[in-house]
């Protein structure tokens, strides 16, 4: 018998209060034998073993994942010791970065690092999983990815063919629960490769394959259209406020006195009842200034003709329940994934008023983390509307859908970033608060057609998105009643 406990602090709606489970199965020899002798609890968890079970269960063959005669060959790169410098021609991104809808480089690395920078490159139609610390998020490679320098602990997955159809089991609750089956580590889990090649996957006719690779590929395809039209959006906002990039403007900013060994500037006796450093840096003036001359007004988000409310929930004590039982719940880290993967279910009952005042979200919000990761702004898409977010993103009510869209460019920039961050507060982690973000300037366009354009280029893409989410959906759907419960 393997014991598993589970110290879980959750509680339905039943029952308010729960002491620690116990969760437990019985193991044959024959178990231990296949799984090359592992006697880590955790490779027979009652989740894994019933997702196990209904895969075996499929009407349709069983094949595996990856090794002799698998659906895919996989691997990752070797470790190695990375070299940092501040901008190169090599950006790197990070396994957490993988579901971002629009990821940019966490770092830059130097051309001397001693490894083959171009085999971290992945390509198109691969599947990325995550392998260290957390087990089993994946995507889908397509345009927005493509080519881009991933860090070593990313398992590349390169399907044979209908790679839609493989990302689409890894990307189930059936697929990810076998996934977490296979790790090992009693502090940090890691999946290795070979672990792989113990995935077993239903192989289904080749048409159903192809109809969910089809509705895979097409939703990363909208992906890739709603990040194209939210660069489009950018180029059109810098155009009519002939903003030179943001470097430039930092070049321009650089007002610091050379003849001392610090970094140092001056600043007038209005000092706003701030006295750190950060608050007063030149670049912000430099964007203030050059956006008073090109825009036809500058107003505050707090301004009435652009906003309804600026909000920042208090702190509270979760409750979470089980999924069906409360309302979706999640976090900024996961803030820009289209289906954010830290969902936690918040109790109805114990949160009710907190979620209704507070903490519910509603389509065409814009939402600001504000602490830690600070500026990361997202406008909220169709099929987040009623969902419950942390207490620590402030939220932006935008006045109507005539200046969501645009408003949304805007704070979503370079330039408006670097406004937003001077507020900053925080010697270790650092905060916002809805006031600062009340006072951050916001342009308006001379030319009010071409401020319209732009509203309605972000509202596209957000479209495109809510479309992007609800083909995948459609896909595991069909995933579920095609292949793995089709008896």
């Amino acid at each position: 018998m393997v014991a598993q406990p589970d110290f879980s602090s959750r509680t339905t709606e039943d029952q308010e209060t729960q002491s620690p489970d116990f969760k437990w199965t019985t193991v044959n020899l024959q178990e231990v034998f296949e799984t090359s002798y592992r006697l880590e609890a955790g490779v027979y968890g009652i989740e894994g073993r019933q997702a196990r079970q209904d895969v075996a269960h499929s009407k349709w063959d069983i094949v595996y994942l990856s090794g002799e005669n698998g659906l895919a060959t996989a691997y990752h790169r070797p470790r190695f010791k990375r070299i940092y410098v501040e901008k190169s021609t090599f950006p790197i991104y990070q396994p957490a970065q993988i579901n971002e809808l629009y990821p940019k480089p966490s770092a830059y690395i130097s051309g001397l690092t001693q490894t083959d920078i171009d085999a971290l490159r992945v390509e198109k139609g691969q599947i990325l999983l995550t392998c260290s610390g957390t087990i089993g998020n994946c995507t889908y490679v397509r345009d927005t990815l493509d080519d881009l320098i991933f860090s070593h602990d990313v398992i590349r997955i390169k399907p044979k063919e209908y790679s839609g159809f493989v990302y689409a089991f890894l990307k189930s609750k059936t697929g990810f629960s076998i996934i977490n089956t296979n790790n090992y580590g009693a502090v940090v889990k890691h999946l290795e490769p070979e672990h792989l090649n113990a995935i077993p996957i239903p192989n289904p006719p080749s048409v159903i394959k192809q109809e969910i690779h089809d509705l895979v590929e097409e939703s990363f395809k909208l992906r890739d259209e709603s990040n194209e039209l939210l660069d489009a959006a950018q180029i059109f906002l810098k155009e009519a406020l002939e903003l030179p990039s943001i470097e430039v403007l930092h070049e321009q900013a650089k007002q610091f006195d050379e003849t001392v060994g610090v970094l140092n500037y001056s600043v007038s006796l209005e000092i706003y009842g701030r006295l750190d450093g950060s608050y007063y840096v030149p670049v912000v003036d430099v964007i203030e200034q050059h956006i008073a001359k090109t825009a036809r007004e500058i107003v505050r988000v707090v301004d009435s003709r652009i906003s309804k409310s600026v909000t920042l929930p208090g702190r509270f004590k979760r409750v979470y329940v089980e999924e069906g039982n409360g309302i979706v719940f999640f976090t900024g880290k996961h803030i820009s994934e289209l289906d954010p993967s830290d969902k936690k279910y918040l109790s109805l009952s114990q949160h009710t008023e907190r979620i209704e005042n507070e903490l519910v979200i509603r389509e065409g919000m814009i939402l600001i983390t504000s602490s830690g990761t600070l500026a990361n702004t997202v406008l909220v898409l169709k099929h987040w509307d009623g969902w419950a977010m942390t207490h620590d993103i402030i939220r932006v009510v935008p006045v109507n859908k005539e200046i969501s869209g645009y408003l949304y460019a805007w704070l979503s920039s370079d330039y408006a970033r670097e406004l937003i961050h001077r507020f900053a507060y925080g010697a270790v982690v650092q905060h916002l608060e809805k006031e600062h973000i009340m006072q951050v300037s916001v342009p308006l366009l001379r030319d009010e057609n071409v401020q319209q354009e732009i509203n309605d280029t972000v509202l596209e893409a957000n479209r495109k998105r809510t479309e992007a989410y609800n083909l995948e959906q459609e896909a595991l759907r069909v995933l579920d009643e095609k292949v793995i419960y089709a008896r």
